[in-house]
């Protein structure tokens, strides 16, 4: 099972034909269907349920479509770094976060080295707390931005300046809309969508535990239009959906008000490649670290 197989394998699972993966990768189909069987012997399960249209997935095809798409990932990676040392300031630096208004930190951080330095690269993925720190893990991505405590023995972390303000999208036309701020109780009887990342806050709570949760959401614009199609209201962040006179939508403060402050976390033995370690140590420096 070598990276050129997994490439195949992705390609089948991508197309979802043999022939339209034969024809993306530019090989012969039997070649193709034979390198699939012989995946299927060596690791001895089968991986295809095969169709007369497409191909879906056993159960133990979607555990090596992740397993493979990762170690595709890992082994771009490691070509980029190897090109980082030999070019030096090259290269990516992959930041994974929950949606927040303290990744202006960042942002400005990567906006800056990029005038400085033209060929790096920044890939950013959004996701929640236990997405982000299993990416982290495996090696996928260089930093996490979360909001909880990372275990000191395994990360290293540092608290980011800008703290959160909780509160609630809904209609304009809502009744709650005109108020200053919401109190948890009130929303009772009203259905709400909480973001997986806030879960953390309020699971557990008596005052949770009495509301109406319809749904769960990881980007607050798919929220947001949830909250205009009138499926609940949305627990979030203040600041991160527009709701000037154009929008339909109104944020709603807590009361009392509840803020959170985001850290960004690395593994703590962490070797990094040059670019993400450019990238940390002027992240350092502007917070006097």
């Amino acid at each position: 099972m070598d990276l050129t197989t997994m490439q195949d394998y992705l390609a089948v699972v991508r197309e979802g034909t043999i022939s339209a993966a034969a024809q993306s990768l530019h090989v012969a189909q039997p070649s193709l269907s034979r390198r699939m069987k012989e995946l299927e012997e060596e690791l001895g399960v089968s991986l295809f349920v095969r169709g007369n249209r497409r191909i879906t997935l056993t159960e133990e095809g979607m555990a090596l479509r992740k397993r493979a798409e990762e170690i595709v990932r890992l082994v771009e990676m490691t070509q980029e770094e190897i090109s980082q040392l030999r070019n030096h300031v090259s290269g990516a630096v992959r930041i994974g976060a929950g949606e927040s208004q303290a990744f202006h930190l960042l942002s400005r951080n990567a906006a800056a080295l990029s005038r400085e330095h033209p060929d790096l690269r920044f890939h950013v993925t959004s996701g929640d707390t236990q997405d982000l720190m299993d990416e982290l893990d495996h090696g996928l991505i260089d930093f996490a931005v979360i909001f909880t405590e990372a275990d000191p023995a395994l990360y290293r972390s540092i608290p980011l300046p800008a703290s959160d303000r909780f509160g609630v999208l809904m209609p304009k036309d809502c009744d709650l809309a005109s108020r200053s701020g919401v109190r948890l109780e009130e929303l009772q009887g009203r259905p709400l969508l909480i973001s997986r990342a806030s879960e953390p806050f309020f699971t557990g709570t008596e005052l949770l535990a009495g509301l109406n949760v319809v749904g769960t959401y990881n980007l607050i614009y798919n929220a947001s239009l949830m909250v205009e199609d009138g499926l609940g209201l949305a627990l979030c962040f203040d600041g991160l959906v527009g709701t000037g006179s154009g929008s339909a939508l109104r944020f709603v403060p807590l009361v009392p008000e509840l803020r959170v402050t985001g850290r960004l976390v690395w593994k703590k033995y962490q070797v990094f490649p040059p670019a993400a370690r450019l990238f940390l140590d002027r992240v350092r420096r502007e917070l006097g670290e």
